[in-house]
Parts: C-alpha cells; sequence; structure tokens
C-alpha cells in the first residue's frame, strides 16, 4: 500500500487544504502554498454557473443584482452547502493540479483537510465527500487544532505538554497536546465571524446604522484590538440610517470597536480558562514554562497576548506567520507519511 502510494504521489500532486469558513489555504507536496483565496463564491440564481470565486467573488459581495447571489459555503467552521463547497472545492484543486497535456493520465491527488475538531461524524462525511468529488482519490482528516500544533512546529510527540489556541473565521480550536495526541480540546463557534457580527450589532444599536458584513470585518482590521493599545484611532463606518433609510456616516473610535467585541473575547477566554481547568496537574507544570501559542486570523488582533497572558497568567506566543500554520501542518503530513499514520488520520467514513 505504502508502495504503491508512493508511487501515485511522484505523478500527483498531493494537496493539503485548510478549508476555513472565512478563508481557504492550499499547500502543494514538493510545492508549498500554492493558494490562499476568500472562501465564497458567486453564482447565477436560476443556471447555478458559477461566475466568480475567492477574492474576485468577495469584492461582489453585498453589490450583486437579484439574478446572482454570494455563498460562503461554511458557517462556524462546517459545510452548510454543500453544493457550493464541492464547486469551491473544484475550482481550487484544480487551479493546483492541472494535468499537462502530455500527462493525460496524472493520479487524481491525495487530500488532507484540516477539520474543526468539534464536528459531528455527519459533517465529517460532507467534508470528505464534497473533497472526493471535487476530485481527489483519498481523503484523510485532521482536527484542526493537532494540524496547527504541528505547523507551528510544537514538540507534539514529546511528552510534555504544548497548547494551541486556533482562533479562526468560524470557530475557535483549543487543545493540550502530548505524547503524539490530544488530552483535552474544545471547539467552539465562536470566533472573527462572531467579532463582525458584533460589530453590526453595536453599530445598530448605539447609531441606529445598518453595516454590511464586508464593512464591519473592515472595520475590525482597521481598528479592532483585544487590549487596550498605545495607538487609539478614529474610524469612519459607511452605512444606511435605519431610521431615514438613507446612506449615513458616523466616527467611531477604536476602543469602541473593542467594547462592540468584548462579549466574543470573553467566551474565548472563558473556553481557554476550561480547558486549563480540565489539564492535568503535571501538563499544566509544563504549560507554565511553555505557554500558550496562538494562530489563525484572530492572532492578528492587537493585544491579544496581554489580554491571555493577563487573564491566564501564562505566558503567550503569537505564532510568526498564524494564517498558515494549519495548512502548514498538512503539508507536514503529506510530507511525511509515517507521520501521518501515527497522527490516526480518518481516512474515509465508510
Amino acid at each position: 500500500m505504502f508502495l504503491l502510494d508512493n508511487l501515485f504521489g511522484l505523478f500527483s500532486h498531493d494537496i493539503g487544504i485548510d478549508l476555513g469558513t472565512a478563508n481557504t489555504l492550499v499547500y502543494v507536496r514538493g510545492k508549498g502554498i500554492m493558494l490562499r483565496e476568500p472562501t465564497i463564491l458567486t453564482r447565477h440564481k436560476k443556471t447555478k454557473k458559477v461566475l466568480a470565486v475567492g477574492g474576485e467573488a468577495k469584492k461582489m459581495l453585498g453589490k450583486t443584482p437579484m439574478n446572482i447571489i454570494s455563498i460562503r459555503p461554511l458557517r462556524d467552521g462546517v459545510i452548510s452547502d454543500l453544493e457550493a463547497a464541492e464547486a469551491l472545492l473544484r475550482y481550487f484543486v484544480t487551479r493546483v493540479h492541472e494535468n499537462p497535456s502530455r500527462f493525460p493520465k496524472v493520479p487524481r491527488p491525495k487530500v488532507v483537510v484540516g477539520i474543526p475538531s468539534g464536528v459531528t461524524e455527519v459533517e465529517r462525511r460532507a467534508v470528505r465527500d464534497a473533497v472526493m468529488r471535487a476530485g481527489a482519490r483519498e481523503v484523510f482528516l485532521i482536527e484542526e487544532p493537532m494540524a496547527a500544533a504541528i505547523g507551528a512546529n510544537l514538540p507534539v510527540h514529546d511528552p510534555r505538554g504544548s497548547m494551541i489556541v486556533d482562533i479562526g473565521g468560524g470557530t475557535t480550536e483549543i487543545a493540550v497536546i502530548s505524547l503524539g495526541g490530544v488530552v483535552v480540546a474544545k471547539s467552539i463557534r465562536v470566533a472573527g465571524d462572531e467579532m463582525d457580527q458584533d460589530i453590526i450589532n453595536y453599530a445598530r444599536a448605539r447609531y441606529n446604522l445598518l453595516l454590511g458584513e464586508k464593512s464591519a470585518e473592515e472595520a475590525k482590521i482597521a481598528g479592532g484590538s483585544a487590549y487596550p493599545t498605545k495607538a487609539e484611532t478614529r474610524l469612519t463606518l459607511r452605512g444606511r440610517d435605519l431610521a431615514s433609510g438613507l446612506p449615513s456616516v458616523i466616527q467611531v473610535s477604536s476602543g469602541e470597536i473593542r467594547e462592540a467585541m468584548a462579549e466574543t473575547m470573553n467566551t474565548i477566554l472563558a473556553a481557554i480558562k476550561e480547558i486549563i481547568e480540565e489539564t492535568p496537574p503535571e501538563l499544566v507544570g509544563d504549560l507554565l514554562q511553555s505557554g500558550i501559542v496562538i494562530t489563525g486570523g484572530g492572532a492578528l488582533l492587537p493585544g491579544i497576548k496581554e489580554l491571555v497572558e493577563r487573564e491566564t497568567k501564562m505566558p503567550v506566543t503569537i505564532d510568526d506567520d498564524p494564517l498558515t500554520t494549519v495548512v502548514k501542518g498538512t503539508g507536514k503530513l503529506l510530507d511525511e507519511p509515517q507521520l501521518l499514520e501515527s497522527m490516526k488520520i480518518t481516512a474515509g467514513l465508510g
């Protein structure tokens, strides 16, 4: 089996995918990260023809005519629209695995996909089926916190504890890992998307202003923070006045954006503390030395390191490239078949 798999691997471009709610990253074995695109597509409402995928589709979000719809196939880290997810994955797989005309029988790729640790068997099956229909010859599923830990170069096989917190778009994954396995973990469907919704709710309640998803995300990136920073700024928010129905422009402080997102941040902090409380005492001693590693898009939020350190009384490290840790972990698994086996990846669900 290994010999046959290695033979296929010589000719196909095996793929690692971080299928995120907000963004999808694709790693190609031997080439590195080849694709980073928003997890969104636009298609014709009646014909179902896909008109744009990824970055081009995101530019259209909230601006399409009635006969064209923008779709985010994943919600809270899991597939909510199977047909759209298949179309999106097929597009991504084709882009990175185009077969040269002189090699028309190049084997389909083996694919390793990072998925949230808290998904159900039905949700796992949906991911596997979507990837298979997109053109994979074999699909391996790995829990995102383990993939993130591997991608962040944590000593996952050592007899000491490592703690990873991966704050993505749809889920926050928290895990303590030791001896090649997850000791304790928690997946909550509260992450970057909820922060965007917090800003939308705040603008509506405080200023009677209706914001779109894209505008809320831009406000989060431009002025959001988890902890007071030295450089507090003011932001311009543009939307629709709910009373008059006319366009409206307001000025808000970065402190207000932080206040808006406070509930979501508190939910994430509570989950981190819960995992620490459930961790065996010997491993807690290890974590006091090694600390917590934060990855994912949420790791880019200014002040998150200081906030988590203050609340947990533990050292915190932000990964050097937090957006790529999960996909780099899937890539390492592709490069090391023995590691892939030792991680007990789910390879097919019957």
